[in-house]
């Protein structure tokens, strides 16, 4: 018998939506972290559309939104001329632009939302080791308090612990990639001057077209401040020492003692000398687009980037998310995103299987579908990272809407599908099975006088079926109960059904229809291409499992023999 369902190791953003995702299903779960207190470092600012959809379904995204400074864009200067503005603009029907919030915020945010879910994070907890068989896990943990070291058995171990993963080492997982050659000074400072706020502004020095010298400076919520990160001298002596006794009491527990990592992975903030904010001041004077003096340094540090690649996201009833499994430059902001969404994809299939919902194989799409994500971030990353985002040869809008993590998706992932039926719009391709589901506005119901969007019915913990009927449909009436009825059934309760049917056309609502929503403006039918009657499944992590032909319903239920273990 375990003592706990799922075991989660770190408390960073990644492991607090791991666990947030469980408690909310009522799988019982436990937190742990070697920290004995949060750090206070933005190790993480910004935060993408996507992510900010991801909180919207977990209850958290006003308290972000209240927090948050807006991104608006990102301003290139090369040798004190402005070669490029990139204004991040983002389609109509994405409900969230870019936001700045240091991973701190995140935390403590995530946290209390955990907390009103009945789970506190453990403190000064630190993984021993672990052994796995067929039934559970059994971990040993250490406490920094000097209490005996305790067993905890659980059926299952998610490793959220960072890059030097213990859990990823203990697994055995490869690790494979490079560290970047130089190091990067950086501190969190306020800069009184007249450019545009809300916009990420990135000056270089260059020398025959080679970068010699690099400043960004990212803007935070609060007056006028910023974290500003520059390329360290090459004698990390020159760096000085930092007077401020919080870039030392919150030095990453993640890396060892210098500039190093006893593992090999040099990534990360660095124990050690920090920046003094003449040494920053230095680097403004001549890198700032227009004489600015830093003031107010809250912290500083020195940090190192690689870039990371596990082989496998897991094995038997371990796995692994976040900067554990990926590790990559800080450009565009994508490591905690990414991380976040690792969690969000395994917390609705692993609560399946605590419940013995899951069919087999549902957990093994985990790896299937996030792996090759961060294979791509990766690349891109440091693609980025050489050369600049601009240098990307898409067009503006896929780098923005890429950036923005709306164009992730899993149309190869083996538990989507079928598709019996195209969207009759080019531009709804999106809401294939495998895509990111649209939001969509000016929804109605019967009853409640104001519009609301798609994204309001999805903030439920399991599937959600959608029927839509168009207004030649007469026969919807009849045949969305019986569909409703059967899907239900064979996803063991775990399934919502609604009726989207147009405005003044389709069926009414009954005591055996599922609840009916009204398309009022057309936005459902046109961010989906839906057309004449059929079954759209959206999953509990915002994306499109199958869409079939009404007509067709065995194909539906096939589709939840891959999900449900009782369809089997």
């Amino acid at each position: 018998m375990a003592d706990v369902d799922v075991l989660v190791v770190g408390a960073g953003p990644v492991g607090l939506t791991a666990a947030i995702e469980l408690a909310r299903r009522g799988v019982r779960c436990r937190i742990i972290d070697k920290l004995a207190e949060p750090m206070m470092y933005a190790k993480a600012v910004g935060i993408q559309p996507r992510t900010l959809e991801v909180w919207d379904a977990m209850g958290v995204v006003r308290e972000a939104l209240d927090a948050a400074e807006p991104m608006l864009g990102q301003q290139v200067y090369v040798n004190g001329r402005e070669v490029s503005t990139m204004t991040l603009t983002l389609p109509p029907d994405v409900p969230y632009g870019f936001a700045a919030l240091p991973q701190y915020e995140v935390e403590r945010i995530l946290t209390e939302r955990l907390a009103g879910l009945g789970v506190r994070v453990e403190r000064d907890a630190r993984l021993v080791s672990f052994e796995q068989d067929a039934e559970r896990v059994e971990a040993v943990v250490a406490r920094g308090t000097g209490e005996a070291d305790e067993q905890i058995r659980a059926r299952y171990l998610i490793g959220c612990d960072g890059a030097h993963s213990v859990v990823r080492k203990t697994l055995g997982l490869t690790f494979e990639g490079d560290a970047f050659p130089d190091s990067y000074m950086i501190g969190d400072v306020e800069l009184d001057w007249s450019l545009p706020r809300g916009y990420v502004i990135r000056s270089m020095h260059q020398t025959g077209g080679k970068t010699d010298e690099l400043l960004v400076c990212v803007p935070l919520p609060g007056h006028k401040r910023y974290r500003i990160s520059m390329l360290a001298p090459t004698n990390p002596d020159d760096t000085g020492t930092s007077t401020s006794t919080d870039a030392h009491a919150h030095a990453d527990a993640d890396t060892a003692a210098g500039n190093g990592s006893a593992d090999g992975v040099r990534h990360g903030m660095q124990q050690g000398r920090a920046p003094e904010l003449a040494d920053l001041q230095d680097v403004l004077d001549r890198l700032s687009p227009e004489p600015v003096t830093a003031d107010h340094l809250r912290w500083s540090s020195v940090f190192r980037i690689s870039h990371r690649l596990v082989d496998h996201y897991g094995r038997g009833r371990v796995f692994i998310a976040g900067d554990a499994a990926h590790i990559h430059p800080p450009t565009g902001g994508q490591g905690m995103n990414t991380g976040i969404q690792d969690a969000y994809n395994l917390a609705w299939k692993l609560a399946l299987a605590v419940e013995g919902h899951a069919a087999e194989g549902l957990l093994d799409s985990y790896e299937a579908e996030r792996l090759p994500v961060a294979e791509e971030v990766v690349g891109r990353t440091v693609r980025h990272a050489r050369s600049g985002i601009e240098s990307d040869p898409d067009d503006p809008a896929t780098v923005i809407k890429r950036e923005a993590q709306l164009l992730v998706g899993y149309p190869d992932s083996p538990i989507v599908g079928p598709s019996t039926t195209r969207p009759s719009d080019a531009g709804a391709l999106s809401a294939q099975p495998g895509g990111r589901a649209p939001d969509c506005q000016k929804l109605h119901s019967a009853i409640a006088t104001y519009p609301f969007r798609l994204f309001d019915l999805l903030r439920g913990t399991g599937h959600t079926l959608l029927l839509y009927a168009d207004g030649a449909a007469t026969s919807a009436g009849s045949i969305f109960p019986q569909i409703a009825a059967l899907a239900k059934e064979r996803a063991d309760g775990q399934l919502e059904t609604y009726a989207v049917v147009p405005d003044g056309a389709g069926p009414t609502a009954d005591g055996a229809m599922p609840p009916v929503v009204r398309d009022s403006a057309g936005q459902f039918r046109a961010a989906y291409g839906a057309t004449g009657m059929e079954a759209i499944l959206l999953r509990p992590d915002g994306y499109v499992g199958t869409r079939v032909a009404l007509t067709e319903d065995g194909a539906l239920l096939d589709h939840l023999n891959r999900i449900f273990a009782s369809a089997q």
